[in-house]
């Protein structure tokens, strides 16, 4: 079980390795944290050294977390994240979000690797998460409600903060790129799925279903976080064609995403004022 006194030390270990206090927390997915190597004035520290952290085990998830300066903001970027499926409990897996909150962050950008269920996307686009469907079938809040951070029964309604949403699309105007939008399911992993459950999730309103994001965002959203999420889609899965999918083919779509999405999250940054990070500037309010 995740104590108050946990969060606290780990982040008071980390405070006394790094000086800057960061704004906005990043949770780097598969294929996708070489942006962290990006970050100036950077201080790296491994999962395995920082109290109380888990360790990833997933190929393509270097397991460090790295705080300094990105496009003139300050960040605390995980350069890979944990899993459901790798046998952490839901609080140990979300537990790198609430320290992040506890050292200052008061946004956080989280992506991800995922398989495409709507017929109008494509492998390689980026999806903006407008919502998400937890399909789990668990919660990170289940148990003793951290009272400090949150309340027992937190909003999920807006989860994801509209105006950084729509920072992420006049950015990608700007650049000249063009982005998806949706719902993103989750489930536990780490089979991929059968026809069948993709056709189901489809129905249900998923756009992109992946193994996930969704634990993250419920923790922050627990603790009045404002949430950008973005989705790389590695693969098609539509239940009545698919071919089937192994995770070498998901990191190699990923690793030609990256540029674009690199491009995208530091021009969201570039082209954001400091306040729109912040609780109060973001939009979200204390009672969600």
């Amino acid at each position: 079980m995740i104590t108050n006194e946990m969060i606290q030390q780990s982040a008071e270990w980390i405070r006394e390795r790094a000086a800057e206090k960061p704004v906005i927390g990043m949770i780097l997915g598969s294929g996708l944290g070489e942006l962290a190597e990006e970050i100036e004035n950077k201080t790296a520290l491994p999962y395995k050294d920082i109290p109380y952290f888990p360790t990833s085990t997933v190929a393509g998830h270097k397991g460090q977390l790295v705080i300094g300066q990105l496009e003139g903001k300050t960040v605390a970027a995980m350069q890979g994240r944990f899993h459901f499926y790798e046998g952490y409990s839901m609080q140990e897996i979300t537990f790198p979000v609430r320290v992040m909150r506890e050292l200052g962050c008061e946004s956080l950008i989280v992506t991800n690797a995922c398989g495409g269920m709507n017929e109008q996307f494509q492998a390689g686009d980026l999806m903006i998460i407008d919502d998400h469907i937890n399909f789990t079938g668990t919660n990170p809040l289940i148990g003793e409600n951290l009272s400090d951070y949150g309340p027992r029964f937190p909003d999920m309604s807006q989860t994801y903060t509209e105006d950084l949403r729509q920072l992420a699309f006049k950015t990608a105007d700007k650049l000249g790129d063009s982005l998806q939008s949706g719902v993103y399911a989750a489930v536990s992993g780490p089979t991929y799925m059968s026809a069948a459950e993709l056709i189901m999730l489809r129905k249900l309103g998923g756009d992109t279903v992946g193994m996930s994001t969704v634990p993250e965002a419920t923790v922050a959203r627990h603790m009045n976080m404002n949430i950008l999420g973005i989705s790389c889609i590695t693969d098609m899965a539509i239940g009545e064609t698919i071919e089937g999918i192994t995770h070498e083919e998901v990191m190699a779509v990923a690793e030609k995403a990256k540029p674009r999405f690199k491009n995208l999250v530091r021009g969201i940054l570039q082209d954001s004022e400091k306040d729109i990070w912040t609780i109060e500037g973001g939009g979200n309010d204390e009672n969600g």
